[in-house]
């Protein structure tokens, strides 16, 4: 099966309204998209000036669409109260009738969002609050908190990872995909498929693996290396008019 296609924007300047974000996002699913997602920030270095919520974002996204898979890439859980992020989650699950994927990770503290704001800076420590924040996630969805999300077992979970850090590896082969950052391209891509394969075993169920390319890069070296999602990915300060020639021309 061909790689889904989804389109990656940071809500940030140009982007950073919500109402047109909803617009790109229903243009994206008129167009023949698979999905929509958002960079999930609540700072960024210069010369980025104004963000948006990325959660409040994707509410305009849900109500403007019908089809798309949309979601914050990626959700650093060091920096949330779990139990809100469990509220948030199903409750946009239910808005977008079963379409939300949670992309997790540990963040940064390149973009000062972090210290300034009192949140954990070391790495070590952010990752045991994510692997701890997963846990208590699963549990408030599989029936800690009512409603249950409309997806099941769960709404999917994509981990990050930074290339060329393999630890990400084992913590995303207990859930439902793996998202790399900063890959150097398609062989590495297939590296990290190989090495996944054999974390989780031939019984294990699906499991996506997302690879971000440029607007009009060739998807078919990134497929072949076994990405089962492939998003057009723009930089931190997208351009209106890019973003829609890109959405216009469609996946391929």
């Amino acid at each position: 099966m061909s790689a889904k296609r989804g389109i990656f924007v940071a809500p940030f300047d140009e982007l950073v309204e919500p109402r047109l974000l909803a617009e790109l996002a229903q243009s994206s699913e008129a167009h023949g998209w698979d999905g929509f997602f958002v960079w999930d920030h609540v700072a960024w270095r210069p010369p980025v000036r104004a963000v948006a919520d990325p959660w409040v974002a994707l509410a305009a996204i849900a109500c403007a669409t019908e089809t798309v898979r949309l979601g914050p890439l990626v959700t650093p859980l060091s920096r949330r109260r779990v139990q809100k992020l469990a509220r948030e989650t199903v409750t946009l699950d239910h808005l977008s009738g079963g379409r939300l994927t949670l992309g997790v990770g540990l963040g940064s503290d390149r973009n000062g969002e972090l210290e300034p704001f009192g949140e954990v800076v070391d790495a070590r420590e952010r990752a045991v609050l994510l692997d701890r924040g997963l846990e208590q996630l699963s549990s408030l969805w599989a029936g800690g908190f009512e409603p249950l999300p409309l997806q099941q077992p769960r709404i999917p979970v994509w981990v990050a990872s930074r290339w060329p850090n393999r630890r990400p590896l084992r913590r995303a082969a207990r859930w439902d995909g793996l998202f790399p950052i900063e890959l150097p391209g398609p062989d590495e891509l297939a590296q990290l498929a190989e090495e996944v394969r054999g974390l989780r075993g031939d019984a294990a169920g699906p499991f996506d693996l997302i690879a971000e390319l440029p607007a009009g890069d060739d998807a078919g070296a990134w497929e072949r290396a076994g990405a089962s999602w492939l998003l057009t990915a723009f930089d931190c300060q997208p351009r209106v008019a890019a973003v829609r020639e890109a959405i216009e021309a469609g996946p391929g």
